[in-house]
């Protein structure tokens, strides 16, 4: 008897997660270290089983049905799936999965790590000795930044990731936690101290403002100028959650006119951000290139999570993490 044919659209994952695949099906792997293009996409998919693509490659309704019949699974190595068509999934009746809660820890780290940057200025306090600044010993107020004790921190989308990081900043001895979620309350959240309130007040009372919301027609743009104006002049905002949150032009205005202190964003509209986007230009922003899980660890588990979610449907059980598919 054959082994199911399984297709990968990227080389570089992690071996562990391609080793369980290799255990039981016939794996072909696309042998470029960039996302997959389309052509090949195409071609690659014809006659497999299943498919283990990434967050970068866009399985649309004509990639899906370009498999064939016979395919049975589609597993991402993300927590997103907005680049999978799951409609035409329902309609085919393929079961989708995505990795969930492996990497809460790392991008809820990264999270409080981009807080205390900004807040504090570390990327300023570096680039001063580099750049020769560093004229006196001490001054008074010179680097001055923000700190996290007695702060008011709002959380907007307090799923797993928002209830990690607050987490991690109650130590910090923060004055009071604020959080939105169109789904509240959120006893674990409220168990730990946090206080619903309306996303106007939220942006209104905030020292620090964390956007965590998944990207929906009701949140894209959510933080836009409106948002930016009710803030304080103080406010340092961090988004880790999905770039399509934030107006950039809106923010770059909030940024630029010290209508708000300081930003730091690991995920952007478009990524990659072109190094010439007006917001590279801004000295009070912290840009990372979307590296909120990037622990070798989180990689590894992503892999393996997604190989055995389709190693489960090839054996005919329900996936481990399979999203809804409506």
């Amino acid at each position: 008897m054959s082994k199911p044919k399984v297709f990968v659209t990227r080389p570089d994952v992690p071996i562990e997660g391609i080793n369980l695949l290799k255990e039981k099906c016939e794996v072909e792997i696309y042998d470029q270290e960039k996302p997959i293009e389309r052509d090949a996409l195409l071609k690659g998919i014809k006659g497999k089983d299943a498919l283990f693509c990434l967050l970068t490659d866009r399985i649309d309704d004509e990639v899906i049905r370009a498999a064939g019949p016979q395919l049975k699974a589609i597993a991402t190595m993300s927590v997103g799936y907005e680049h999978i068509e799951i409609k035409t999934c329902k309609e085919l009746n393929i079961p989708v999965s995505n990795t969930p809660d492996v990497s809460t820890d790392s991008v809820a780290e990264m999270t409080v790590a981009l807080l205390l940057a900004a807040g504090r200025r570390l990327i300023d306090a570096s680039k001063a000795i580099k750049n020769g600044d560093w004229v006196y010993s001490w001054s008074p107020l010179w680097l001055c930044g923000q700190g996290l004790t007695n702060a008011t921190v709002g959380i907007v989308g307090m799923g797993r990731i928002g209830q990690g990081v607050m987490k991690r900043i109650l130590p910090f001895g923060v004055s009071k936690v604020l959080y939105f979620d169109v789904f509240h309350p959120i006893k674990p959240a409220e168990d730990m101290g946090a206080q619903y309130v309306e996303f106007e007040e939220l942006v209104k009372q905030s020292d620090f403002i964390v956007a965590m919301c998944n990207l929906s027609e009701q949140t894209r743009n959510l933080f836009n100028k409106k948002a930016f104006d009710l803030m304080k002049p103080t406010t340092v905002f961090v988004n880790t959650s999905r770039g399509g949150v934030v107006n950039q032009e809106d923010l770059y205005d909030a940024l630029k006119n010290k209508k708000i202190r300081a930003a730091g964003l690991d995920v952007m509209d478009p990524e990659p951000l072109p190094k010439d986007h007006p917001l590279t230009n801004l000295e009070n922003i912290i840009l990372t290139p979307h590296v909120g899980s990037a622990e070798v660890s989180v990689r590894v588990q992503m892999a393996s999570l997604a190989a055995q979610n389709i190693l489960a449907v090839l054996d005919g059980k329900p996936m481990i993490t399979p999203v809804p598919l409506g």
